[in-house]
């Protein structure tokens, strides 16, 4: 009898704790429709929060992914072309008074931002035409775009296949391009365009590489002002300024346009498109690009034709925005999780008084009063667990709305789905405590004769 005593010592503790999550089951099914309305709280409660997190998530990746666009500690350099009228007026009236001009951006800019401003990691001008491609009868508009190759390490740019352009392309202009993935498709849909030409404008360029597809959201081309670079065909900037458009260079057909007052105020007489600087430390870029603007106003004589812009700063300002949103809305997830946890534990406490006659039944008949606890404990874990269930069901629905209809992104992680449940589990167990105790409490004898 002792070695078989010493054998299951814990069978009858763990009949007893079946015994009473089977009780407390019956409970629960038995009050279906109280039971329901008792977890409401903790349902929207977690759909709140898994709606939230993949909100946030999303938004995060977004502006992750607008920093992989923009690149890593850029500065950008825009020239303006199209002028406001109070800009115009204030431009003619220096004019009037200094006579002098802006020579706009170009080149030279680009040398003088090298040798004179410290930090620069590497400066990538840009000249961006719109034109027409055509091969094998297919006719379609595009952008071509004269970079150099420090333009596809900024935006961290991959080839898919083929080379970048060489010290040899560069420096003599050869008329060599790499498209994206899109102009492929369109243009070689079944055949290596490597090697291939590919008339852009007046000229043929020889494809000598292809870039990797880039995932590009409406939302982020129109905020961040970029391009689809998937339709783009890329060529030496030297190439550009030879065989196709150099605005530096005055031309006949330039001084005659410049007789006319108003085509002279509206012509883009910059060279480049775009300079974009990236520097080595990020806490350096305010003052790098304080820097670059009062070099450029020195050079453009005090000209403002030109616009300094700090994208990551900018999207930086937005992810703390997004943050502060978040916080909200994590505060009120938490706030209906909390009055969910006071609906479980007003719920039970009223279950309590219901139940004193069967509680006292129970202890009469040799129910300890752990049994009780357990019971009562069992039912509003049940009833949280099974609240919070539900919660990450409809959580995972309306994220998946938001992303469908409002066209927000969303991202689901698992974290987000354990971290939702762990809290529905943690809230039934901490009120349920409350009321299982006063249950136990009970006096049997009271209990019996209670009506």
């Amino acid at each position: 009898m002792l070695s078989t005593k010493s054998e299951r010592p814990h069978f009858p503790d763990r009949e007893r704790l079946i015994a009473n999550l089977y009780i407390a089951f019956e409970a629960v099914i038995s009050n279906r429709l109280r039971s329901i309305l008792t977890a409401l709280g903790i349902i929207f409660g977690v759909a709140a929060v898994i709606a939230m997190l993949a909100i946030g998530n999303g938004a995060q990746k977004e502006i992750v992914d607008q920093i992989k666009l923009v690149g890593l500690n850029n500065i950008i350099i825009k020239p303006i072309v199209e002028q406001t009228e109070e800009q115009v007026s204030a431009s003619d009236l220096f004019l009037q008074e200094k006579n002098k001009y802006s020579p706009g951006l170009s080149l030279q800019d680009k040398e003088s931002i090298i040798d004179i401003v410290p930090g620069i990691k590497t400066i990538s001008p840009e000249i961006v035409l719109d034109t027409y491609i055509l091969n094998n009868g297919i006719r379609r508009s595009a952008k071509l775009v004269g970079v150099e190759p420090a333009y596809f390490s900024i935006f961290n740019f991959n080839l898919e296949e083929g080379k970048v352009f060489t010290d040899q392309h560069l420096q003599n202009g050869m008329p060599v391009c790499i498209i994206g993935k899109s102009i492929k498709a369109k243009f070689f849909p079944s055949e290596n365009p490597i090697g291939k030409k590919l008339k852009c404008g007046n000229h043929w360029l020889t494809v000598i590489g292809v870039l990797e597809q880039r995932i590009i959201s409406e939302n982020s081309i129109s905020r961040l002002g970029i391009r689809d670079y998937n339709m783009d065909v890329y060529t030496p900037l030297k190439t550009v300024l030879i065989r196709y458009r150099n605005r530096d260079l005055i031309t006949q057909s330039m001084i005659q346009k410049g007789s006319n007052e108003t085509a002279q105020k509206n012509n883009n007489y910059h060279q480049l498109d775009r300079l974009v600087i990236q520097v080595n430390e990020t806490e350096k870029l305010s003052a790098t690009s304080d820097v670059v603007a009062r070099m450029l106003a020195r050079k453009h004589f005090d000209v403002v034709d030109y616009e300094i812009e700090i994208p990551e700063l900018l999207l930086k300002q937005q992810q703390r925005t997004n943050d502060i949103f978040n916080y909200v809305l994590g505060a009120i997830a938490g706030i209906s999780l909390l009055v969910g946890g006071i609906g479980i534990m007003n719920i039970m406490l009223a279950s309590v008084l219901e139940r004193i006659k069967e509680i006292g039944l129970r202890l009469s008949i040799g129910a300890k009063k752990t049994d009780i606890v357990n019971q009562f404990m069992f039912e509003a874990i049940m009833i949280s667990v099974t609240g919070g269930i539900i919660g990450i069901i409809l959580g995972v629905l309306m994220a998946y709305s938001v992303s469908k209809f409002a066209d927000i992104p969303t991202v689901i992680s698992f974290g987000s789905i354990l971290i939702s449940f762990g809290v529905a589990a943690t809230i039934g167990l901490l009120f349920g405590i409350a009321p299982a105790r006063k249950a136990a409490n009970q006096d049997p004898i009271t209990s019996l004769r209670h009506e």
